[in-house]
């Protein structure tokens, strides 16, 4: 299967006994990882059980996760964008602004989807801006910046 790689580093999926593939988190079937090849933005998953091209076809538009537990620990003010999803989104004055609803990267820095509040907010993931994480209370404290 070729997919498309969010990963800082690939590496992450050399020691894994298995991956999650499906539509949804809910939805996600476990696949034993039989090998892992590396490429800039996609990699080759083979997966037991997806034998020929009509099975990996079934799988197409699905997205690959892994455990919690099958993934490295971060250096200290780190986090997996699963982490950082869902995380409702305050202000240092305690406004809420709404919920990270996506991430993504830009090269220099990720960014950050808040929504729910009056108007949707792209957060660079830059500390000038993002204040706080504290992924245990499920909040992220944000100043913002002229322009945001």
């Amino acid at each position: 299967m070729k997919v498309l790689s969010y990963l800082e580093s690939p590496d992450v999926l050399h020691d894994l006994p298995e991956v999650f593939v499906g539509r949804s988190v809910q939805g996600a079937m476990p696949f034993p990882l039989e090998a892992v090849q590396n490429g800039k933005v996609f990699f080759i998953l083979k997966l037991k059980g997806i034998e020929d091209r009509d099975a990996a076809a079934k799988l197409v538009g699905s997205s690959v996760w892994i455990s919690s537990e099958g993934r490295k620990k971060l250096p200290e003010g780190e986090h997996y964008w699963g982490e950082i999803i869902g995380l409702q989104v305050v202000t240092e004055d305690d406004q809420v602004l709404g919920r990270i609803e996506a991430v993504f990267p830009t090269g220099s820095n990720d960014v950050y989807v808040c929504r729910g509040g009056e108007r949707e907010i792209l957060l660079p993931a830059i500390v000038d801006v993002i204040r706080k994480i504290d992924t245990e209370r499920r909040v992220m404290v944000v100043r913002l910046l002229e322009g945001l």
